[in-house]
């Protein structure tokens, strides 16, 4: 079943001579609970793409569908709704609140999204799945990198998003700490069903997903997924590389 669809999306930042295109004529869709690596050098458009998906930027043209709404046309009200029940985001800076523990980060997009109810032994499960139940009420700046992350990634699987947008999730991490953030995003996509886009600029990360979406100068010019052998092989680790 197909959860997401970029359809012929173009963003033009500025104007006349001054015009840059940060993405253009860019079409895929997503099936649910793919894993989806979007790779790219610095400024070819894909932190771009995935803010237009996330909702936090406007196409300049095209649609971005998500479960069948066209977020582009939703209000600023709907649109904070919408992303608050649908998307989950996990970004490299961990983004955390520093004056609220463990348990309070992770529960805050349900806290926030008052027509919701918070499911206390779901949250709990998560905490446990991720190894981070013993260190609920401990602070941000109390964890290590990896800790940091894994609320983070707690928090984005939170409200039972239908798609969780990763930034360059393991860009702050050691080589150790990728490959078990890895791992994780990797049980949260089969456990859960979730679908995952992650940007990277990192191969061997890549190459560890379902499939690869490749983005140059703003456009796609590659699309297909990763051979199973080369999945498993990637997730393994070689020689103490980071995947």
């Amino acid at each position: 079943m197909e959860i997401l669809q970029v359809k012929q999306i173009h963003k033009i930042y500025g104007e006349k001579e001054n015009k840059v295109y940060a993405l253009r004529d860019v079409s895929f869709s997503v099936e649910q609970g793919e894993f989806i690596a979007i790779v790219g050098t610095s400024g070819s458009g894909k932190s771009t793409l995935l803010n237009l998906i996330g909702g936090l930027d406007v196409p300049t043209r095209g649609q971005i569908i998500i479960r069948g709404h066209d977020i582009a046309s939703l209000k600023r009200k709907e649109l904070t709704i919408f992303r608050r029940r649908n998307i989950g985001f996990v970004f490299q800076n961990y983004s955390l609140m520093p004056v609220l523990n463990v348990y309070d980060n992770v529960a805050l997009p349900v806290t926030f999204d008052r027509g919701k109810h918070v499911d206390h032994d779901y949250i709990r499960e998560l905490l446990k799945e991720l190894g981070l139940w013993e260190k609920r009420k401990r602070y941000p700046s109390e964890l290590s990198g990896g800790q940091q992350q894994r609320v983070a990634l707690a928090r984005a699987l939170a409200n039972k998003p239908a798609l969780i947008l990763a930034d360059e999730p393991t860009g702050n991490l050691d080589s150790g700490t990728t490959v078990e953030v890895m791992g994780l995003l990797k049980e949260s996509s089969r456990k859960y069903n979730q679908t995952i886009l992650m940007v990277t600029h990192n191969e061997a990360l890549a190459q560890a997903c379902d499939r690869i979406i490749r983005i140059e100068d703003g456009k796609l010019y590659r699309s297909g997924k990763v051979p199973a052998a080369e999945t498993a092989a990637a997730s393994a680790g070689k020689d103490g590389d980071c995947l």
